[in-house]
């Protein structure tokens, strides 16, 4: 039977078998020293260069037979003495990655760095942050459903749209899947969808990629404070899922244990628009900003480090939000959004309050001047029984760079797509 890396017993004298890949090899005298990598994370192997079977290089996949023995030198206090190792795929010495990395030789021999423990420690948290996530919604009725891919207008803006040839006619790769979520709430009412997104902006800053996953959830009946109390207790219930995970997974993030645990114990801070402007000008050194500024990321890294937490900004101007979010009756300038910024990141999050009120909705789309023909089958959801309603959309690599204090989004992809990047 095999055993992980992270079940080998640390107390000597047991046999064990494993296998995995060789991650770091040296040879010194007569033995050889094997760095062992298996999903769980890695141990190590010692191995008389007699009891290998095959060409043994770094990564190359091999079985491991022998006997456990506690050592402190060794990487975790413990290492395997094998009587045997078996090469069982054999790997070419010229591994990329045997004298430095860089950036670029990262993201070009993707498919082989996505096997470094930076990307496995990474990927294994991301992977719990998600089953976090959908845990909250299943546990509170929500409906995952599907949105399309392939679109025919915009929902968020025309400039980032990717536009793409669809059988003699052009169609194009969804920005959210938003517009598709309100049709299905009004059969579920409380629905999410994760898929990807795609925005074709010519930006390549620390988080920005041009294909992302976003959650969606879009829920009949709340306002925008109850959509506010939902994201916060959903991204709560999802860090303190990542904290309560495998100790494989929290292993390597040790130093972020602080950070996850007051922010599942805060207060996280609502301002409106017009208050943080206010702050940002007179506290935080941003005199030139003004009401009608965008919030870049300095200015919204700069309101979570002074509240040292997650920081939803509401009631922005209405020309400055999209089409579908509903005007506050009481001051009409306003709409009833929020972004939420994560510490470290900035925007995570983009809500509102849905307008529901036909009349309304087509005010608010001449105001953004959208042809309403491009959108009939969305004025359509107005047309019969609407219902208020609320919903957002969460990043998950700009959330996971706000949990893991990551410096770049491309760090939380797998295969991370930028304006100049397709490849592998």
């Amino acid at each position: 039977m095999w055993t992980k890396t992270s079940e080998v017993p640390k107390k000597g004298g047991k046999q064990v078998k494993v296998r995995g890949w060789v991650h770091r090899l040296r040879e010194i005298g007569d033995k050889v020293f094997i760095v062992l990598r298996d999903a769980d994370g890695l141990i190590q192997v010692v191995v008389p260069n007699n009891k290998i079977q095959g060409k043994l290089d770094v990564e190359a996949s091999v079985w491991v037979q022998g006997e456990v023995h506690a050592d402190k030198r060794a990487p975790r206090g413990h290492e395997i003495r094998a009587g045997r190792v078996e090469v069982i795929g054999e790997a070419d010495p010229n591994w990329p990655f045997h004298r430095y990395t860089s950036t670029e030789m990262e993201l070009d021999f993707r498919h082989l760095w996505v096997r470094s423990t930076q990307m496995q420690n990474v990927l294994r948290a991301r992977s719990v942050v998600i089953a976090g996530l959908r845990d909250y919604l299943t546990r509170n009725d929500f409906w995952e459903v599907p949105p399309p891919i392939f679109v025919s207008a915009a929902c968020e803006g025309g400039s980032t749209l990717f536009e793409v040839p669809y059988f003699g006619g052009k169609a194009y790769l969804s920005q959210s899947g938003q517009l598709y979520s309100e049709s299905m709430m009004a059969s579920l009412e409380k629905v999410y969808a994760f898929a990807p997104s795609f925005r074709a902006e010519s930006s390549r800053t620390r988080r920005h990629v041009t294909e992302y996953w976003h959650l969606e959830p879009e829920v009949a009946w709340i306002d925008w404070k109850q959509n506010l109390e939902l994201q916060e207790n959903l991204l709560k219930h999802a860090i303190k899922f990542l904290l309560k995970s495998d100790p494989v997974v929290m292993e390597p993030f040790q130093d972020r244990v602080a950070d996850l645990e007051k922010w599942v114990k805060d207060k996280w801070v609502h301002i409106r628009y017009e208050e943080a402007i206010d702050l940002l000008k007179t506290k935080l050194n941003f005199p030139e900003l003004k009401v009608g500024s965008d919030l870049g990321t300095q200015e919204e890294r700069a309101l979570t480090d002074h509240f040292g937490t997650f920081v939803a900004v509401t009631h922005y101007p209405r020309n400055m939000k999209a089409f579908y979010m509903k005007v506050d009756e009481d001051d009409p300038r306003w709409v009833l959004a929020n972004d939420l910024m994560g510490p470290y990141v900035g925007e995570i999050i983009g809500a509102s309050e849905r307008e529901w009120k036909l009349d309304l909705l087509l005010e608010n789309m001449k105001l953004h001047k959208l042809d309403p023909k491009n959108y009939e089958w969305y004025l359509d959801l107005r047309k019969f029984g609407s219902v208020p309603h609320s919903g957002f959309g969460l990043g998950i690599e700009r959330f996971l760079m706000t949990l893991l204090k990551l410096e770049h989004i491309r760090e939380t992809l797998s295969y991370p797509r930028f304006m100049n990047r397709t490849y592998p």
